[in-house]
């Protein structure tokens, strides 16, 4: 991050720096507001699972109503990045947190694990909502206001498993077969990708061990204010001092866990969702890669008369426009990500550094 921007006018305490390079928000005319909230467990002879409560309030004009409240599973949250993925290959589509979580870590359906579930799925439907194309998709407004049973209906409206198959080995095809020459500006976002995939992979690394090193550092400090205070009922000469002591470890205690709680709730989850963004984006410049592959499979076919001229001809032309529709929707998404992702992991790091200093300060 560009850092340079400080005046040699401001003031030098490390809180008035924190102020410095913090975002503003602007005022912002939304129009659509959803919550994620209320997780219910089912249990059936086949599977267990956890539904949410959507509540959506819009004014937007396209939608009934004002109001709407839906319950949702997992496995739908996953359909609708799906058909957002198939109606706009070269989007940004944000990440939805993974299926299962890392095995050791926390028990399936635990209250922390649904929790953290609830809030990335909020996140992951926000995002999509403050989108300026994603936020339109009529599959977008289908999830939020249709009850399961209409849309369990409209998802056997899809394609059929064999053409699902058929599109699928043909991407496996063209991604195979690769690019001649991918365009300079995509080299570049291919580069800067890579990058960036393993630098917020070692900050989520470097974050998760240094959440645990608090974790333990945490827990067994706080076994130590109780045996000051029971040394103390035995200690006549040293009751003061030891209680004193006991009272100062419990501030620590509280510092501590207050630090812990910004890390797990400001930092941690940002730079995770950037991991995952980071999987995303390569699964786009991939759907972009395939779109220009196809085209390179019919120019070659066409300067070498593998078929109909004229047919070829046309297609090629079609399959010109998908390109470029494809690079312009990318181009303009990848500058909105970008700035996106700026903004929150210096948000996130700026905050994390005024916990920082509120720990040492108490």
């Amino acid at each position: 991050m560009d850092m340079n921007s400080f005046s040699p006018m401001m003031p030098t305490s490390p809180l008035s720096m924190i102020n410095q390079v913090k975002f503003e928000d602007e005022p912002d005319l939304k129009d659509l507001f959803i919550t994620v909230d209320e997780p219910e467990s089912h249990v059936t002879t086949i599977e267990t699972f956890i539904t949410y409560r959507i509540i959506t309030k819009t004014s937007r004009g396209e939608f009934d109503s004002s109001d709407f409240e839906v319950r949702r599973r997992y496995q739908d949250f996953l359909w609708l990045k799906g058909k957002l993925e198939e109606a706009h290959p070269t989007l940004i589509i944000p990440p939805l947190p993974e299926k299962f979580i890392v095995r050791g870590m926390v028990e399936r359906f635990n209250d922390d694990f649904i929790e953290t579930r609830r809030k990335a799925l909020q996140k992951f439907l926000n995002r999509i909502a403050d989108h300026p194309t994603l936020t339109f998709n009529e599959d977008f407004k289908i999830f939020l206001t249709v009850q399961a049973w209409e849309l369990s209906s409209h998802k056997k409206q899809g394609p059929g498993l064999l053409s699902k198959m058929g599109q699928t080995v043909r991407a496996v095809a063209l991604s195979m077969r690769g690019v001649k020459s991918r365009p300079q500006q995509f080299m570049e976002m291919n580069d800067f990708i890579e990058i960036f995939s393993q630098k917020i992979n070692l900050i989520d690394k470097i974050s998760q061990r240094i959440y645990k090193e608090e974790r333990d550092y945490f827990d067994e400090m706080r076994e130590y204010g109780p045996i000051h205070i029971l040394w103390s009922a035995s200690e006549d000469d040293l009751a003061d001092t030891l209680s004193g002591v006991a009272s100062c470890i419990d501030t620590c205690c509280k510092a501590t866990e207050k630090r812990m709680s910004g890390l797990s709730e400001a930092l941690l989850p940002v730079v995770h969702e950037y991991v995952l963004y980071s999987e995303i984006l390569m699964g786009v410049m991939k759907r972009r890669d395939q779109i220009q592959a196809e085209l390179d499979s019919k120019v070659e076919a066409l300067t070498y008369k593998k078929a109909d001229a004229d047919l070829l001809t046309e297609e090629i032309g079609k399959l010109e426009d998908k390109v470029e529709c494809a690079n312009n929707a990318l181009k303009a998404d990848w500058e909105r990500w970008k700035q996106n992702m700026q903004n929150d992991i210096k948000s996130a790091f700026a905050d994390m550094a005024e916990e920082n200093i509120h720990y040492y300060e108490q």
